[in-house]
């Protein structure tokens, strides 16, 4: 399998070139649809003390709806990124959009676990590519010194929006019931879709292939082999994917369960619940965001700090909510699980950074896509199914104690990947990159 990749093609355009205005209109309607992608996918939180109720669902089979998406993204994640990096960034993402807002309307619609399955499936589909085409808009049209900010802040639209999908999926369905949440989450998003091909420009695909051509040269074709390679080609950024994967499983175990474990250790309605587990996640954002810019600030003449700071992140996270979950349920635990939630998903810009900065702006969707591989594959599908299936034989209290383990793991890896970090960096900068400067 080949792709054409004429090597005289020229990269794009500087980030500082764009208008300063205009890249805040493409974040934000960017960040509007990242919303929306995570409205959809985590409203099943709030409602499933509903389903098994309604359903009489075990744990394992509830863990599954949310399971399902995640994996379905980690297993579509890289091939529709490359997709959306030959076909186009923004038709790709109009498209998604629709697929994910129909998926989630038709899930209102299931009549059998079997059919609300296949629906999530769908959102799933619909959501594989976005966050890595989106991250790749963004690392386009603002300069390199902000990148771990606004990716950061880009990628804390998945925690507000699951704060969103909690809260209101769980006031929607404690008033008018399960399916009308998955109805009011999934029809905004169609909206920003019909919008965004009319405002966002997309961006010329940039070359992978540095030498330039003898004159009257036929263009160099890339292959997939070598597009693996180039995303491939970093140990800090290879490092960075196993750590940023494995931590993604501590804000999915929280979006996921929280509603559950209020409900059920803290004697809350299904409302209540949503509400509580909203303010975590939404402690979960703000940690993402300025998490990111914390790591810009304290690297700017340290670099390797890049990769220190979310591995500190990591130890933080790990121990506050083992022991927030450890405690018996009261303020003091509540208060704890607020704090490790801060903590939870602050790595979220770092990880896009580092990888963006040790890799060739070329497959810039596609190794975001490989980070979004990563974090569904090795975190947001298994965390939320381990809880689920260690619930369903000792507990869910305890397999929430035991399961934030995963982020002690991603801290090791954070600072395997700080030992490489500088040299891979330097040698992207040496290829002759001007947006990895």
């Amino acid at each position: 399998m080949t792709f054409s990749m004429p090597a005289t093609a020229a990269l794009p355009a500087s980030p500082a070139r764009l208008p300063r205005a205009y890249a805040w209109v493409v974040f934000a309607l960017t960040f509007g649809l990242m919303l929306s992608d995570y409205l959809s996918r985590q409203v099943i939180g709030a409602v499933i003390p509903a389903l098994k109720a309604d359903w009489g669902l075990l744990d394992s089979q509830l863990a599954m709806l949310v399971s399902v998406v995640s994996l379905v993204v980690g297993i579509l994640t890289v091939p529709m990124s490359l997709v959306a990096d030959r076909w186009g960034r923004v038709k790709s993402i109009t498209l998604m959009a629709f697929v994910w807002c129909l998926a989630t309307i038709a899930c209102g619609l299931a009549q059998t676990h079997g059919q609300l399955l296949w629906a999530r499936a769908f959102v799933g589909l619909g959501e594989a590519a976005y966050g890595a085409a989106g991250a790749a808009l963004l690392a386009h049209v603002f300069p390199a010194r902000q990148r771990a900010a606004v990716l950061g802040a880009f990628l804390s639209a998945s925690l507000f929006g699951s704060v969103l999908g909690v809260v209101l999926g769980g006031a929607v369905a404690a008033h008018s019931g399960w399916r009308m949440a998955f109805f009011v989450v999934g029809a905004p998003g169609l909206l920003l879709a019909l919008i965004y091909p009319f405002v966002v420009r997309d961006y010329k695909t940039v070359e992978l292939t540095p030498d330039v051509p003898r004159s009257g040269a036929a263009p160099k074709r890339l292959r997939l082999a070598q597009i693996a390679r180039e995303v491939f080609a970093a140990r800090s950024g290879n490092f960075t994917y196993l750590a940023s994967g494995l931590q993604m499983a501590m804000p999915a175990m929280l979006i996921a369960w929280l509603p559950t474990y209020f409900s059920r250790y803290h004697d809350v309605d299904v409302k209540k619940a949503g509400m509580m587990a909203g303010v975590a996640v939404l402690a979960s954002g703000i940690g993402m965001i300025f998490g990111g810019g914390l790591a810009d600030r304290l690297s700017r003449n340290h670099p390797r700090r890049r990769t220190l700071v979310p591995a500190a992140y990591s130890v933080i996270s790990a121990l506050v909510l083992s022991t927030a979950f450890a405690l018996p349920p009261g303020p003091l635990g509540l208060g704890l699980i607020f704090l490790g939630a801060l903590f939870a998903a602050a790595h979220g810009g770092c990880s896009g950074a580092i990888i963006c900065d040790v890799t060739h702006p070329g497959v810039r969707a596609t190794v975001t896509a490989t980070v979004a591989l990563a974090n569904n594959l090795i975190g947001l599908a298994p965390g939320p199914l381990i809880v689920g299936v260690l619930s369903d034989v000792i507990g869910l209290k305890l397999a929430l104690t035991l399961t934030p383990a995963l982020a002690l793991a991603a801290a090791v890896f954070f600072v395997l990947a700080s030992h490489n970090y500088e040299a891979d960096a330097a040698r992207t900068r040496a290829r002759g990159t001007p947006e990895a400067a």
